[in-house]
């Protein structure tokens, strides 16, 4: 697991006032025998009322937060995505 990125409670506390709740501080993915992970896992609930009864529907996200802090932006890109 790599460091935090410079803004990472920054997007971590937006997500929370829009909502969101974080599920995962970082998200652990895994696919076949490789281990991944992302910054940030999160849910929200979205509700709707229709005929007096409530409806509702999950939505889950992934966030992945790069900073761009260098002099060079390419080279914040080419190691933000990998050569």
């Amino acid at each position: 697991m790599s460091a935090k990125d410079f803004y990472h409670e920054m997007v971590k506390e937006a997500l929370i006032k829009e909502g969101w709740t974080i599920t995962h501080d970082p998200l652990h993915l895994r696919w076949g025998k490789r281990d991944f992970y992302v910054d940030l896992g999160a849910e929200q609930i979205l509700a709707a009322e229709k005929n007096n009864s409530l409806t509702g529907s999950l939505t889950k996200i992934a966030v992945e937060i790069k900073s761009f802090l260098s002099y060079s932006n390419i080279r914040d890109l080419e190691v933000a995505v990998g050569q």
